[in-house]
């Protein structure tokens, strides 16, 4: 009994690392079920088994992506043996750095799927902004961090910062997706080190 469970697990599990490959590329309404049960060499009559239905399926590739994301930023960011400001450095240039090794391709799913769904879908809608406000959250904490540290000015206003980095670092990376060059990313961290929070990147 134990091994069945740990193959169905182990299909859900494929199933949905393959939903995330597929819709990095083709976004949500692009990818087909057959497409992503034929990578997984699973039948087709055996997806309801693991998903009620595409939108319940999308909503478990949101949420992992989003959990694998999470254990990377946490990382990123939550290392007291780092600087603040230098884990906020490190998250960006490791990002760079990834977006430079897939030639600017693919992007953040979290990001194409909140162009993409939150005018069609209002689950998704909501979900997508759970994730996009932890995210805020987990940036303005290392922010008041570095104000505590004295790394920043206690005038920075963390949660504007925070805000204006999320808002501006998902826009630089689709218009690196759009130019294939990480120039916007590199701007981009310019002008929060710079003009926003007043110290150089």
């Amino acid at each position: 009994m134990a091994t069945k469970t740990t193959t169905k697990q182990n299909t859900k599990s494929l199933l949905i690392e393959t939903g995330i490959d597929v819709m990095l590329g083709k976004g949500y309404n692009n990818t087909g079920l057959n497409e992503v049960l034929t990578a997984c060499g699973v039948p087709k009559g055996s997806f309801y088994h693991y998903f009620s239905s595409k939108e319940d399926f999308g909503l478990s590739v949101i949420n992992t992506f989003d959990e694998q994301y999470v254990a990377q930023l946490d990382q990123a960011l939550t290392d007291k043996s780092v600087s603040p400001l230098d884990r906020v450095r490190r998250y960006i240039d490791n990002a760079i750095e990834k977006a430079e090794g897939r030639q600017c391709s693919r992007g953040c799913l979290i990001a194409n799927l909140s162009q993409e769904m939150a005018d069609q879908n209002e689950v998704f809608r909501v979900r997508l902004k759970e994730i996009m406000l932890r995210r805020m959250e987990t940036f303005k904490g290392v922010l008041d961090e570095a104000k505590a540290a004295g790394e920043i000015a206690k005038s920075v206003k963390s949660q504007d910062a925070a805000e204006f980095f999320l808002c501006s670092f998902e826009g630089a990376m689709m218009r690196s997706k759009v130019q294939r060059d990480t120039k916007p990313m590199r701007v981009c961290r310019e002008i929060l080190f710079k003009n926003v929070l007043g110290v150089n990147g």
